[in-house]
C-alpha cells in the first residue's frame, strides 16, 4: 500500500492522500504555528508505516522530530474520532559527532529510554570537492587562499581518490612551494579549526550504513551552529551526492533486472529555505536542485517545509508537483505562490490561501492528477516535537 493518508477532504469528507508509488516533489508551507512541521511528520509517519521499500530522512535543523518515538497520548480522543491510535515509531538519530558531547550524558540516556537509537556519522574530507572545501571557509578560487586550498585538495584526490583528510590537506599546504607563508598560515587555521568542530572522520566511512530502512532516520542539525561556516549545508550535501550516487547506481542495476539493496529515497527537510534559499548559493543548492529536477528516475522524492516559500529557490518550488499550503500572510511569500497557479484551479492559488480558517487547515495542489482541494490534516498519531504544546484538542 502506498497511498499516504493525510487527512479529509472539508468539501466532500473523503479521505485524502497522496499516490506515493512514484517519486514525489512536496512543499510544505505555513506560517508560524499554522502546521507545516506537524504536517511534515504526518508524511513521516505514513512513509514508515506503508511504505516498506523506501527510506525516511529527516533533516531537522530545530531537534524536534525524535519524539516520534513516542505515541501521541495528547491527542488520543482526537484520534479515536478518525478512527486511529496513537502509536510511536522507531526513530534513529545521526549526530553529527559524538552524541554525549552533543547532548550530554543525562539526555542521549533519557532519550535511549525512550527508544531512540543514536548513531554518530563522520563526513569524509575527500567527498568534498575542492570548490566546496573553499565555499565551505567562504574563500574565492581566484585569491591567494583559496588558490593554496584548491590545489591542495584537488592534488590529493588525484592522488588518494577517497582516502585522504583533514591532516592530509593540512601536509600538503604546509609543503606547498607555491603558497606565501600568510595564506599558508591563515588556510593551517582554518583547518584545524574545522578539525575541532567534530564533523570529519579520520578513517572512510559509507555513509548508506548509517541509514536503517525500519526507522525514521533524522539528521539532528540543531547541534551545529547555524552562524558558522556552512556547517548545516555541507552535511545536506554530502548526504544529498551520496544517496543520489548510490539511488543512480541501483536504478541501474534494476533495469538490468540485477538486485538491489538500495531503497528508494524520500528526503524531508524542515526549514528548508536554509538549504536552497532564493538569489544565494549554499554547499547544498546546486545538489538540491539537480534531486528535484532529476530526482524521479532514480527514485528519489523530496519533501521541503518552510515558512517562507518565497525565500526558497523557485526552481525547487516550480518542479514540486503537490503543495499544501497552510495559512500564508506576507504578500512576499502569497506572491511566491500565486506563481504555482494553474488553469484547472478555477481560480488563483491565493484565493485558496485566504480561505483558510484555522490550524490544521491547508489547500492542498495536487499537479499530477490537476486537482485543488481545501483539506484538514489528520491528527498525528506519534507526538509532535514542534509547536507551542497546545495542540491537545486541535483538529
Amino acid at each position: 500500500m502506498n497511498n499516504l493518508f493525510i487527512g479529509k477532504d472539508k468539501k466532500t469528507d473523503e479521505d485524502a492522500f497522496i499516490d506515493a508509488s512514484k517519486s514525489r516533489a512536496i512543499l510544505i508551507c505555513g506560517k508560524r504555528g499554522s502546521g507545516k512541521s506537524y504536517t511534515l511528520g504526518n508524511l513521516a509517519e505514513e512513509l514508515q508505516s506503508n511504505c516498506k521499500d523506501a527510506l525516511c530522512l529527516i533533516i531537522d535543523p530545530m531537534g524536534i522530530y525524535w519524539t516520534m518515538c513516542n505515541p501521541n497520548y495528547d491527542q488520543e480522543n482526537v484520534l479515536w474520532e478518525w478512527g486511529l491510535s496513537p502509536r510511536g515509531l522507531n526513530v534513529k538519530i545521526l549526530v553529527p559527532g559524538d552524541p554525549k558531547n552533543r547532548y550530554g550524558d543525562e539526555v542521549v540516556n533519557v532519550m535511549e529510554e525512550h527508544g531512540v537509537q543514536f548513531q554518530s556519522i563522520s563526513l569524509n574530507p575527500s567527498d568534498i570537492s575542492p570548490d566546496g572545501w573553499c565555499d565551505l571557509f567562504n574563500l574565492s578560487i581566484n585569491d591567494a587562499m583559496g588558490i593554496v586550498l584548491y590545489r591542495a585538495v584537488q592534488g590529493l584526490k588525484k592522488q588518494y581518490k577517497n582516502d585522504f583528510y583533514i591532516k592530509d590537506i593540512i601536509n600538503s599546504i604546509e609543503y606547498d612551494p607555491k603558497a606565501n607563508d600568510k595564506s599558508r598560515e591563515a588556510l593551517l587555521n582554518r583547518l584545524e579549526m574545522a578539525n575541532s568542530w567534530g564533523l570529519f572522520g579520520d578513517t572512510y566511512t559509507n555513509t548508506w550504513d548509517s541509514f536503517d530502512t525500519n526507522s525514521v532516520n533524522i539528521v539532528d542539525l540543531s547541534v551545529l551552529d547555524p552562524g558558522r561556516y556552512g556547517t548545516r549545508n555541507l552535511v545536506v550535501s554530502i548526504f544529498c551526492r551520496d544517496l543520489f550516487t548510490k539511488r543512480t547506481e541501483a536504478r541501474r542495476r534494476e533495469e538490468l533486472g540485477l538486485s538491489t539493496s538500495t531503497p528508494k529515497v524520500w528526503l524531508m527537510i524542515d526549514e528548508a529555505h536554509q538549504f536552497a534559499p532564493s538569489g544565494k548559493s549554499t554547499l547544498s543548492k546546486e545538489l538540491l536542485v539537480r534531486w528535484v529536477k532529476e530526482g524521479r528516475q532514480p527514485g528519489l522524492s523530496l519533501v521541503v517545509a518552510t515558512q517562507q516559500p518565497s525565500a526558497i529557490d523557485h526552481e525547487v518550488l516550480s518542479q514540486c508537483d503537490i503543495v499544501i499550503s497552510h495559512k500564508i500572510t506576507t504578500k512576499e511569500d502569497v506572491d511566491a505562490l500565486n506563481k504555482l497557479s494553474q488553469d484547472y484551479m478555477g481560480g488563483e492559488l491565493k484565493t485558496y490561501i485566504r480561505n483558510i480558517k484555522g490550524n490544521g487547515e491547508a489547500v492542498m495542489v495536487d499537479d499530477e492528477n490537476e486537482k485543488v482541494s481545501m483539506i484538514q490534516i489528520r491528527p498525528r498519531k506519534c507526538k509532535h516535537g514542534g509547536g507551542e504544546h497546545k495542540e491537545k484538542n486541535k483538529y
